[in-house]
Order: C-alpha cells, then sequence, then structure tokens
C-alpha cells in the first residue's frame, strides 16, 4: 500500500463526504465524535509530520552543510536532528497507512431514490401465528 500525502488524504475525504475540507471541519466541530472527526484528526497528525519531517531534514542540511566544521557540541545536534527526523518518518508511515486503511474501508454511498410504488417502501407488519392467536381464545 504506497504511503498517501496529507493532500492527497484531504482529496479522498472532500471526495468521501463531497465537501471542502473547511467546511467539514466546521461541520465536525458542532458533532459529536464520530468518524469524521476521526479522519480529520488523522490528517492533521500527518500534516503535522510532513511539516516535522520538512523542518529536521532542512535543519540537518544546515548542520552538515560542507563549510561547516562538525565539533563535539555540533556532533550532538546532528545526532539530535538525525533522531527526530527519524522519528517525525515513522510517525508519518504509521499516520499515512492507518489512514489509507480506514479510506479503503469506507465507500460513498448513494442517496436512495424515491419509489414509485409508496406501499413497496414501507415494511409489511407480520401478522401474529394463527397457533398463538387461537390458543389464546382456548385459555
Amino acid at each position: 500500500m504506497p504511503h498517501l500525502t496529507s493532500t492527497e488524504i484531504v482529496g479522498r475525504i472532500e471526495d468521501l463526504y463531497a465537501a471542502p475540507l473547511a467546511d467539514l471541519e466546521s461541520h465536525a466541530q458542532d458533532r459529536p465524535p464520530g468518524m469524521l472527526s476521526a479522519l480529520l484528526g488523522m490528517h492533521h497528525d500527518l500534516a503535522l509530520a510532513e511539516r516535522s519531517i520538512v523542518f529536521h531534514r532542512d535543519r540537518l542540511a544546515q548542520l552538515v552543510h560542507s563549510e561547516r566544521q562538525i565539533g563535539g557540541t555540533e556532533a550532538s545536534h546532528v545526532l539530535d536532528c538525525a533522531r527526530r527526523l527519524a522519528e517525525a518518518v515513522a510517525v508519518r508511515d504509521v499516520q499515512a497507512k492507518a489512514v489509507s486503511a480506514v479510506l479503503q474501508s469506507l465507500r460513498r454511498v448513494p442517496t436512495p431514490q424515491p419509489s414509485s410504488n409508496p406501499l413497496a417502501a414501507t415494511p409489511a407488519v407480520a401478522a401474529p401465528p394463527a397457533a398463538a392467536a387461537s390458543a389464546a381464545r382456548i385459555r
């Protein structure tokens, strides 16, 4: 399963709910937690991990720039930044895998079309069994 980016996740959520992300976020704030809230939260965590990857990647590139001297203090900063980058990548991978799996399990349900026969749409009420009705009269 390929890892989806937060932008691709937004597109899939918007397709699933047939509304823009801003509308979905305001709608989710007015409702009790549910699937939409969970998807939006997963998207938020994925986007945060992606921003963290970019930040730590850029910072690591600054720290190991060819014109910089790497001493003891700088080496600890390089190691810390590399660790944080690895953590952000791990979080991104887990979030992307989880939200992708959830989105794959969901399908947009078509709106029901009104039936031409109104009686066909109403369920029939079951009649009581004849044996039970006659037994009740005998007692």
